[in-house]
């Protein structure tokens, strides 16, 4: 009984130490984070060019989003109960992403979209 109270007592002083000196905001952006990496928020990332102004790139779906040292952004993307999908996108100089929160529109749990946004050049006709 006594060691129960001990481990009680260890537990609201963690606790404690997490609380102090946090804001709502700090928390709350903690566990927005914390659900996205369980794959609990739907997520849209748009990816642009940033000397164009052109989107080249959008996903969405159940996403963790991480960087690795190769300046690549890694999506791991849930698709079903128990499969997954990982991308990697790469990000350079002229490149820019912004990832949304849509989970209030979410409908199916496991859809998962990529668009990729490419022009193809006009038709040219050269004359001798």
């Amino acid at each position: 009984m006594k060691f129960k109270k001990i481990v009680c007592a260890i537990m609201i002083a963690v606790i404690a130490l997490f609380c102090v000196g946090c804001s709502e905001a700090d928390r709350v952006n903690h566990n927005i984070s914390k659900q996205a990496n369980y794959f609990e928020t739907e997520r849209r990332i748009t990816v642009y060019n940033a000397r164009t102004d052109k989107i080249i790139l959008e996903a969405e779906g159940l996403m963790s989003i991480s960087n690795n040292s190769d300046n690549e952004l890694v999506c791991t993307i849930k698709t079903g109960p128990n499969t997954y999908k990982k991308n990697y996108i790469y990000l350079n100089a002229y490149t820019m992403y912004v990832v949304e929160d849509i989970t209030g529109t979410m409908t199916d749990p496991y859809h998962y979209k990529m668009y990729f946004h490419t022009e193809v050049l006009p038709d040219v006709e050269v004359k001798p």
